[in-house]
């Protein structure tokens, strides 16, 4: 069977309309559909283009640039009623499988019994072996089955020794196939490079993680205010595997692995809300935006929040338009995963009971909405479930496990610096507004002070937002809704930053929020499309469109990763992997790893990475002025890496070693010098 190709998508578009043949360039602009769709297109790519950072920038030429887009894309909806039409109306699938309360019960009992074993914040063989069970059996439970095991496994066998095994290579599929290509090279290309050097966070990440390795199987870590445990036995597991070693490079391939894999669901997203077109563009600019890549590639638990964000919102959105139990179960699973890896997200929960309500609000039959209270219920008993340790955990030390929370939220740390309703609205503002002005100030990981999406996203983000609320008012479908109101729920982790509003918004606590913004983005894309089609007769400039909105995509964020970025950050981080590898060179001649030393001085790299960048994961080797008279009782060479403005430790080293040697270690990046003091054996 043949699939259609893209221009063959697009003529599609127009079934039902008179297309004539001889199409020309002046139809792009003199129809009204198209018209009022490029035009407004074209005013929203100004306007993105205006807030971009530079000398004297100011917002009000992009806001009336905005407004003007908006105005004429409202007319062009009102119009023609363009925007309504590219959601395919499905039908409930239907899942009323009665529920067990007896098995009910038994998931409690078992639940509990779990709940109680996880003590002293240990995972054990026993009380994973329960909490195995307990998920197992409730899964079981409460699963409704498509048609019974034995005839499927019969069916299956019968048919595998009969089957051809046949590549149907269509259109569609090497367009996905070059979207893949795109999105892999921008997430790995030069992995090892961008970002250059790690920052202390990441010294607390490895330290945890040497800590799993030598058998420490903690359920939260306490470590630098807290943790969640889940990355740190990822990065263990590909340490283990792949023999990467407690490097940089090992936490950054647990997280991009996060990023990849949160990409087909946001696809699946698209394609749910809208169609496999508007999956499509979601994900590619999803795979190759600035934002989403850089929060995969820093190796922090970050990507985690829009991993377990992405499959979860999907079979939210599946399990309630299909009435499907199975579904809600896998949204549950996947709520209760993201509890064990970043702290953010904690709203997605909320989220899921928006939804809900969402859902109810909208039905009138009162069977839907009792499937609807059933669902809850499911969602939150598996939730609970797989969250189990955690949870467990919270209660033992509700201080330790909501410290980070509260000295944002509350005054743990200082007293809130205003109103906290006043904060709270400034905060949301400044949210709201990162996606077009400014993301944060925060180097490690994004542009400071630039949007958070390039300038074509960022047109397409801010015409999606217009077009999906116009799509709602018109007919009411609760999955717009949804789509609109996650993601101001999903920036609070950033917005409730009261008590340090100068962090909101923060590319990092909004993580979750990239999976709907996305989304946006591709019915944007998706719509004007369709609307370019449906005006100008002719599929062509339909794709002239497309190649045009993608190739300014590409560039830019390529741009303001590779290149923005990428040094951004090499010159603010300190160079710790060159001062390791000196190290390393001189412990494998002519000294050894105890005869080195890293001179302390404020404000300086971070000295335990000097070790872990050495190969001496754990070491710190920090050396402070009143133990320099320590470094004599040891014998052999020494090495002294000193700050090239501490001109006080080098005299006082010079003085105690005068046949010392001075060189200065000239660094690949300006300004991250720094000198060797070498200090040669004594002779027999």
């Amino acid at each position: 069977m043949n699939e259609p190709s893209v221009l063959d998508y697009l003529r599609s578009r127009l079934s039902g309309l008179n297309i004539p043949k001889d199409s020309r360039f002046s139809a792009l602009i003199s129809t009204p559909v198209s018209r009022h769709v490029v035009v407004p297109l074209v005013l929203a790519l100004a306007a993105q283009c205006s807030l971009e950072p530079r000398p004297g920038r100011g917002w009000a030429l992009g806001a009336a640039l905005y407004a003007l887009s908006g105005f004429f894309l409202v007319r062009a909806a009102g119009a023609e009623d363009a925007f309504t039409g590219c959601v395919p109306q499905v039908e409930p699938e239907g899942d009323t499988a009665p529920l067990s309360f007896k098995r009910l019960a038994i998931c409690g009992l078992l639940a509990l019994a779990a709940f109680l074993a996880f003590n002293e914040n240990r995972f054990t063989l026993s009380n994973v072996a329960l909490w195995g069970v307990t998920l197992g059996f409730c899964l079981h439970a409460l699963r409704v089955p498509a048609r019974r095991d034995w005839q499927w496994g019969t069916s299956w066998l019968s048919r595998i020794g009969s089957v051809r095994w046949q590549v149907d290579i269509s259109p569609w599929m090497l367009l996905v196939l070059a979207v893949v290509v795109v999105i892999v090279f921008f997430r790995v290309y030069r992995l090892a490079e961008v970002p250059a050097e790690m920052v202390s966070d990441h010294a607390e990440k490895l330290l945890d993680v040497q800590a799993v390795l030598g058998g420490q199987t903690s359920i939260f870590f306490p470590r630098n205010t807290g943790r969640e445990a889940l990355q740190f036995y990822l990065t263990a597991g590909i340490v283990r595997c792949l023999g990467t070693g407690l490097s940089f490079v090992s936490l950054k391939i647990g997280t991009v692995l996060a990023g990849l894999v949160t990409l087909p669901f946001i696809y699946l997203i698209g394609r749910e809300i809208g169609n496999r077109w508007t999956g499509l563009w979601a994900l590619l600019f999803a795979g190759i935006a600035y934002w989403p890549n850089v929060i995969s590639r820093i190796g922090l638990r970050l990507a985690l929040a829009p991993l377990f964000c992405a499959p979860a919102f999907y079979y939210l959105l599946r399990g309630l338009r299909t009435h499907s139990r199975n579904d809600l179960l896998k949204c549950g699973i996947f709520i209760g995963l993201g509890l064990h890896g970043y702290s953010a997200f904690r709203v997605v929960p909320l989220l899921a009971l928006a939804a809900f309500l969402i859902y109810v609000i909208h039905q009138r039959s009162s069977g839907d909405r009792r499937q609807a209270v059933i669902g809850l219920a499911v969602v939150t008993l598996l939730t609970l479930i797989v969250a189990l340790p955690l949870i467990h955990y919270a209660f033992t030390y509700p201080e330790m496990f909501s410290y980070r929370a509260m000295t944002r939220l509350g005054s743990w740390e200082r007293p809130l610096p205003g109103h906290p309703a006043l904060i709270f609205l400034k905060n949301l503002g400044n949210a709201l507004a990162m996606f077009a002005w400014n993301g944060g100030s925060v180097w490690v990981i994004s542009v400071p002070g630039r949007p958070a999406l390039d300038i074509v996203s960022g047109a397409l983000f801010h015409l999606g937002l217009l077009v999906v609320g116009w799509r709602y008012l018109r007919k009411r479908q609760w999955h717009d809704l949804l789509l609109l109101l996650s993601i101001p729920l999903l920036l609070m982790p950033s917005v409730l930053s009261l008590a340090f509003p100068a962090e909101n918004p923060i590319l990092s606590r909004t993580a979750a929020a990239i999976v709907p913004v996305f989304v946006v983005i591709g019915i944007a894309l998706d719509t004007i499309l369709c609307a370019v089609a449906r005006g100008c007769h002719s599929a062509c400039w339909s794709a002239v469109v497309a190649v045009a909105m993608v190739s300014g995509a590409l560039v830019h964020n390529y741009q303001l990763v590779f290149k923005q970025y990428g040094q951004l950050y090499a010159l603010s981080s300190w160079n710790t992997s060159e001062m390791g590898r000196v190290i390393r060179a001189f412990a494998d001649s002519v000294g050894a790893a105890d005869s080195a030393w890293q001179v302390a001085y404020p404000h300086w790299a971070d000295s335990r990475l000097v070790g872990f960048n050495a190969g001496y994961p754990g070491k710190d080797y920090a050396l402070w002025p009143e133990h320099f008279r320590d470094t004599q009782q040891l014998a052999g060479p020494k090495l002294f890496l000193i700050n090239v403005n501490d001109q006080a430790s080098e005299a006082h080293l010079r003085g105690l070693y005068p046949e010392s040697s001075l060189k200065v270690y000239q660094s690949r990046t300006p300004t991250k010098d720094f000198h060797i003091l070498f200090v040669p054996g004594k002779g027999p």
